[in-house]
């Protein structure tokens, strides 16, 4: 494959070197595309980086993603690179997804093993409980499907791509209309198991109480999948990503932070990227992996888009603690979620008041129970992540060290309870906090969002931004607040998607840049053959499919028709 067109290969600058950017520096690469990309830390990966100990780097912690889901997005990312996934990460699977701990002491166990988790639902929900956890499983299996095929490997440059007959059924189909908790409460009796198989938005930076019930499709990955972890970190998938960009010769450079892209604003070119050093760097192609609103309103002229970008629903912050263990926590497994006895408060505190819940949930990941490279022997390494509000001045002013105060010190009261210690904080050897302004100087995350942009039904799909800029010709974007979504697998489908429009618009060959034909019926045959009829049709179409959906709560500004 090659990327010449006339008599030089074409160039492409990368901005900033996460799970997106790296992802599609290796994909331009692998196709003949001269990549260099450009980091403003001294390390890879972003959100997926490592932290070590400084006092003792015998300790390894992943910064942010510790969930090794949807393994057949990273098998294809790296088969589309002619490389097996396997050659380069030595994955384990957890023998059990998690430990779910109650407010009252109790524990429910979820795991990929079916008789484990007959008895596990059984205990709880009854004789009936599993054949219902069956059935949800069902659903969400479809959800799970349904969502890869339209959301992961579509790129809707259009809002016609959107409303195809076939896409306005999935819709309903998918229960975009419901939300998680009250689908969870169709097959669940029992508050302690619709919380079980509902938590896992928080991943997502949402509550439950309001994300779409499409998004119980991660239930059913961890319930089929299982849930994994590579050996090393998660920032190996980074760094495997980047060997193989560097050896197709994409260069990195790190500590080289972007002030801003340039663009003419005669041609609507984008000509390359000015760093704050003053170095100037041209290129053909610009990617841009920076959190996007940041990008908007810093990186690029002032618009009324980056404004309105800029009000757009955010998903939460989190406050991060790093432990470094005296001895091994015997209560913990890998995986560990202590859920608030007052479950939706808890949830509406973080994203309706934006502030630390009264009694906060929070997950404990300790990958030293999978992975004893983690820790020194005999010896923990703990993640605690407690989500909570993003920086904001809504609600009034914020007062975050008391914030942090407290939600360490909940943790610890919590560990002791559950757990059965005295002092659990005389077993910190070290600690590392991670605060909502720490996201957002390290990372230049919009308001220390984690996440960046939410995924309710208003900024899914066609309506979330895309991955090539409106104005600018040769500006493209990939990351969490880009189609597809957030998650490292969904950012990875979303890097494919940008790869492969760049490729497209440059007549760059690869086999990853072929669309495949898609039968058309219905309203899909209106519009292709029928102009005006479509418009008409699409016209009712649109109108009753927004008011729908958003109950006109806000106006979606929609393009004409005619």
């Amino acid at each position: 494959m090659s990327a010449e067109k006339g008599d030089r290969r074409k160039t492409a600058i990368i901005v900033g070197c996460g799970v997106g950017g790296v992802a599609v520096a290796a994909r331009l690469a692998h196709a003949g595309v001269d990549v260099t990309v450009l980091e403003k830390n001294a390390f890879s990966g972003g959100r997926c980086s490592l932290i070590y100990d400084e006092k003792d780097p015998g300790y390894r912690f992943d910064r942010g993603p510790s969930f090794y889901l949807m393994p057949k997005t990273f098998e294809e990312t790296f088969s589309d690179l002619g490389e097996d996934v396997n050659d380069w990460i030595e994955l384990k699977k957890c023998p059990r997804n998690y430990k779910v701990h109650f407010h009252d002491g109790k524990i429910v166990e979820l795991s990929s093993d079916m008789v484990k988790m007959k008895a596990e639902v059984e205990k709880w929900e009854g004789p009936e409980g599993f054949e219902n956890f069956l059935a949800f499983m069902k659903e969400a299996h479809y959800h799970y499907e349904a969502s890869v095929n339209m959301v992961l490997k579509q790129n809707f440059e259009s809002i016609w791509q959107l409303l195809t007959l076939h896409n306005l059924r999935e819709a309903f189909n998918l229960h975009v209309l419901n939300k998680i908790y009250s689908r969870a409460s169709h097959y669940f009796k029992t508050d302690r198991l619709r919380r079980a198989f509902t938590f896992q938005t928080m991943y997502m930076g949402m509550s439950p109480f309001d994300a779409p019930a499409t998004y119980n499709l991660l239930q059913y990955t961890e319930m089929a999948e299982g849930i994994w972890y590579p050996v090393g970190g998660f920032n190996t998938v980074v760094q495997s990503l980047e060997k193989i960009a560097e050896k197709h010769g994409a260069k990195f450079r790190y500590s080289s932070p972007v002030q801003r892209i340039e663009v003419d604003l005669k041609t609507n070119d984008t000509r390359g990227v000015i760093l704050e050093s003053g170095e100037r760097l041209e290129s053909d192609i610009v990617v841009c992996n920076a959190d996007l609103i940041y990008a908007y309103g810093n990186l690029l002229p002032e618009s009324p888009y980056s404004m309105k970008l800029a009000e757009k629903n955010l998903t939460s912050s989190s406050i991060s603690l790093y432990w470094s263990m005296k001895e091994q926590i015997p209560g913990l497994d890998t995986h560990n979620i202590f859920l608030a006895e007052h479950y939706k408060e808890s949830f509406d505190d973080i994203f309706k008041k934006l502030t630390l819940p009264k009694e906060p949930s929070f997950y404990v990941n300790v990958p030293s129970r999978i992975d004893p490279t983690a820790a020194p022997k005999d010896k923990d390494a703990l993640v605690i992540l407690i989500p909570v509000g993003y920086i904001s001045d809504k609600q009034g002013p914020q007062d975050w060290p008391a914030l942090q105060q407290r939600a360490r010190a909940f943790v610890i009261e919590t560990l002791e309870a559950r757990l059965g210690y005295r002092d659990f904080s005389a077993l910190i050897a070290n600690e590392r906090i991670t605060m909502p302004q720490d996201w957002a100087s390290d990372f230049n995350l919009y308001r220390g969002s984690i996440l960046g942009l939410s995924h309710d039904i208003l900024q899914v799909l066609w309506f979330r931004p895309g991955t090539k800029h409106a104005k600018y010709r040769n500006l493209y974007f990939v990351g969490a607040s880009t189609q597809p979504g957030t998650g490292v697998p969904i950012v990875l489908s979303g890097a494919k998607l940008t790869a492969s429009q760049v490729m497209r618009d440059y007549g760059i060959p690869s086999p990853i840049t072929q669309k495949v034909p898609v039968e058309k019926s219905g309203l899909d045959l209106v519009q292709e053959n029928e102009p005006v009829l479509r418009n008409i049709l699409f016209l009712f179409v649109i109108l009753a499919f927004i008011a729908f959906v958003s109950g006109m709560h806000q106006f979606v500004p929609m393009p004409a028709v005619f």
